[in-house]
């Protein structure tokens, strides 16, 4: 609030005579306090905003496209947008020298999928935010989504998301770790040295452990780890590993060996410090226990895979985890009820209430090309014995062709067809042994047509990497996920949930309140034993945002 101060003319007495220049003088000596005063409140006003930062250009800056001050102003008026928060949009913009937070050329950011995620979550009803999550969606969707800076629909996007934010944040994170220049720094602004601003991030006035803690457990636990990596850069960082996996066999004895055990008493991996050329049991427990935090088999061999995450610098870790604390300020604070979470990249789906994680299972995941998008919604829907309507896609690049080749293919696939549509046969496939999303699927309606399902391709959950999909989950074991849901209900015992999924007949089950699906991409985390876990970094999305960052 901007405060007037009032102030008091000392009046003298004067004589009939002089009483109209005194009245005039007075009128004038007014005028100027009142103008003084607007001046100043003006100047209190504007020291509300964040001065624009001139120095972000397009070279630096972390998107790569800018809009037009003259529109952000137009969307205001258009809009009727309220002072304070007026205030905030242009403060937002002026600390990012007006480019695009939510779009670069490329395309929909991911951090719009992450706040998009996150507002969906909060369950916001408004039609405006109904009608923003389905423009989002469909961005996300187009594969030939062209985005321009003068494009009006991107921009009005744009533009409607940052005020989404501005209110969430006003509204939803009431703990005080959220100040108005952090908010405008939620998204990148542009590059930076890593170091930099890791220490930025790590020695603000504000962010001590209540900080990270108020933004979520995954954010504070990952921001402790980025605290270690910064100190183990500036120690020096640990030791370049050079050679092959052939050069490095239990019972064998080299020069190397020295190298891989000071990294892994680094890293915390190797049970017991020594610096002794021998590859012995020690050395075995914290190749194994470096192998689990990577989600490889952990048999204590150094395998192609193992050493090639061994010879990743100390530097590049950081960025690793800098880029996965960005992305987990996206993540609900904590869940109040159930809660799925997928990752991605670690091919693992986790089943939380509250503050707990019940369980976790082995998923297997979009393969390239045909990627899981990042989004969240609710499973409403189990369906026992589904059956398969096979997409479009699938029947004019798999089973057209198949058909040309084989006149019994459908049959021979418990197929069949009900219908054309643009010239190709509509295909489903029937419930049973052979049918490809198993016994039972789980649905969380959406415009990417991704859901939970499982598969007679059980052999693909024994492997370390698991993209084999064309875009859906594949559960290993969707008989505990669906026993899970339908706890407390009398007519869904474990008995009739598996005769269900046998019985060879279609059969929809609406679940009672339905659950929260999270699908997200980390590549970084902290498990719940402690650990430090890192992951490939499947579909280049940690590639495409650390050349932003960095």
């Amino acid at each position: 609030m901007i405060w007037l101060r009032t102030r008091y003319l000392r009046h003298t007495v004067c004589t009939r005579g002089n009483m109209k220049k005194i009245s005039l003088a007075s009128f004038i000596l007014l005028f100027v306090l009142i103008s003084c005063n607007q001046n100043n409140s003006s100047d209190k006003k504007d020291k509300k905003l964040s001065k624009r930062d001139y120095s972000i250009t397009k070279a630096n800056a972390f998107n790569d496209i800018f809009l037009d001050s003259n529109v952000v102003e137009n969307y205001i008026t258009k809009n009727n947008v309220a002072d304070s928060v007026a205030r905030r949009i242009r403060s937002f913009y002026n600390t990012r020298n007006y480019q695009f937070a939510w779009f670069s050329s490329d395309g929909l950011s991911e951090h719009a999928m992450g706040f998009s995620s996150l507002e969906n979550f909060s369950g916001d009803t408004a039609a405006s935010q109904k009608k923003l999550r389905k423009t989002i969606d469909n961005m996300l969707a187009d594969e030939d989504l062209k985005v321009s800076a003068k494009n009006p629909s991107i921009i009005n996007t744009e533009l409607m998301l940052t005020e989404n934010l501005i209110a969430y944040t006003r509204s939803n994170f009431d703990k005080g770790y959220v100040k108005r220049k952090e908010m405008e720094r939620f998204i990148p602004v542009k590059k930076s040295d890593a170091l930099e601003l890791a220490d930025s991030l790590l020695n603000k006035k504000h962010n001590d452990d209540k900080y990270f803690s108020d933004i979520n457990k995954p954010y504070k636990l990952l921001s402790e780890q980025l605290k270690k990596y910064v100190e183990i850069s500036k120690a020096g960082g640990w030791p370049a590993i050079t050679g092959t996996a052939n050069n490095y066999k239990q019972g064998n004895s080299s020069p190397e060996i020295v190298s891989i055990k000071k990294l892994l008493s680094i890293t915390g991996d190797l049970p017991v410090k020594d610096s002794s050329t021998a590859f012995d049991d020690n050395l075995k427990k914290g190749i194994a226990a470096f192998q689990k935090r990577f989600g490889q088999t952990a048999d204590g061999k150094i395998t192609i895979a193992t050493l090639k995450e061994m010879k990743v610098p100390v530097i590049d870790r950081i960025k690793q985890i800098l880029i996965n604390m960005n992305r987990m300020r996206w993540l609900p604070s904590e869940p109040e009820n159930k809660l799925i979470v997928v990752n991605i990249p670690a091919f693992l789906l986790h089943v939380y209430d509250k503050k707990e994680q019940v369980f976790s299972m082995p998923v297997v995941v979009g393969k390239e090309g045909h990627n899981t998008t990042l989004f969240s919604d609710k499973l409403s829907t189990i369906v026992f014995s589904p059956y398969w309507n096979v997409p479009q896609s699938i029947v004019k690049n798999e089973i057209v062709p198949g058909i040309a080749k084989n006149k019994n293919y459908l049959a021979d696939h418990q197929m069949e067809t009900t219908g054309t549509e643009d010239g190709l046969p509509v295909v489903r496939q029937l419930p049973g042994p052979k049918n490809s999303l198993g016994k039972v699927k789980f649905l969380f309606p959406n415009i990417f047509n991704i859901y939970f399902h499982d598969t007679p391709a059980k052999s693909f959950f024994d492997k370390d990497v698991r993209a084999y999909s064309h875009g859906c989950v594949r559960l290993s074991d969707p008989l505990k996920l669906a026993t899970y849901l339908l706890k407390g209900n009398d007519s869904w015992t474990s008995q009739n949930i598996e005769k269900a999924m046998d019985s060879g007949k279609e059969q929809y089950v609406a679940l009672k309140d339905p659950v929260p699906v999270f699908i997200t991409y980390y590549t970084a985390w902290v498990d719940e034993n402690g650990q430090l876990n890192f992951r490939d970094d499947i579909y280049g999305h940690d590639l495409i945002v650390g050349k932003k960052m960095f």
